[in-house]
């Protein structure tokens, strides 16, 4: 607890702390080890990428986006450039936020020093958001070498991704203070696994009609695909700056509400 309370100062003698950075400090030191796991949540969008988007994209046609034929890779593409966002943020912002809030008590030490529950959810929302731009940037770059970028909007893709990111992170985190058990983490897997194949993911939202449209409309990852899709391909419209909102409120209501609740937790 000491040595984890030493990591989160400034420095000797210091009575100042290191805020939210020292948390993404000890995050990037504890991972250093260990990149190899670092690296699943980014391998998974491109084995899906290769094995649909160019397995099956040999054998069908591509869709019609903004009165424009863009190939299936193209479309699935960006959509797997978001996944690699949402994979890399959700990851951290709950399995291994549970793990050191319920067992390992890193929270605990952490509040041993000058800091509290607000640099708690601050640093882990920002590490969580780093993962998964450190996973988008590598994707991005696969998209570049196999000639999946068609225009100069897709330079924003990354902050797209970030932005995305920022929103799964602070959601992820405010859910999983709610968790009591591991078993608990069933519902997450159960919301993330039909937004990734029916967010317009793999096929046009237009598939589908009345009620079901609208709630895929308003899935966050549905949001973050409409906005790198149209970053990569340059087919901008309307729906790109509703996204751009949508997944910044989201990041901000998932932040204060992850904030208020670690307070609860850990100063009670």
């Amino acid at each position: 607890m000491s040595l984890t309370a030493a990591l989160l100062t400034r420095g000797p003698g210091s009575n100042r702390t290191a805020g939210p950075a020292a948390l993404v400090h000890r995050n990037y030191t504890v991972f250093r080890r260990g990149w190899a796991l670092f690296l699943t949540g980014f391998l998974e969008p491109v084995f899906y990428l290769f094995s649909i988007g160019v397995g099956v994209g040999a054998m069908v046609g591509g869709f019609q986006i903004g009165g424009r034929e863009v190939g299936y890779t193209d479309f699935v593409a960006p959509a797997m450039l978001a996944t690699a966002a949402m994979n890399g943020a959700v990851m951290d912002s709950t399995f291994n936020v549970f793990f050191k809030l319920k067992f390992q008590k890193t929270y605990d030490a952490v509040l041993a020093t000058p800091m509290g529950p607000r640099d708690v959810a601050r640093g882990e929302i920002a590490w969580a958001v780093i993962r998964g731009g450190v996973y988008s940037a590598g994707f991005l770059l696969v998209m570049v070498a196999m000639g999946l970028v068609g225009s100069w909007w897709a330079v924003l893709a990354l902050p797209a991704a970030v932005l995305t990111g920022f929103a799964f992170a602070a959601v992820g985190m405010a859910l999983t203070t709610f968790m009591r058990s591991w078993q608990d983490f069933e519902y997450i897997q159960l919301a993330i696994m039909p937004m990734f194949l029916f967010s317009a993911t793999f096929f046009p939202v237009t598939t589908y009609d009345g009620v079901w449209r609208w709630v895929v409309e308003v899935s966050p990852l549905y949001r973050a695909v409409v906005l790198v899709r149209e970053l990569c391909t340059g087919l901008l419209t309307v729906d790109s700056a509703v996204s751009v909102v949508y997944l910044a409120v989201t990041g901000a209501v998932g932040s204060v509400v992850a904030t208020r609740r670690l307070g609860r937790l850990l100063l009670t």
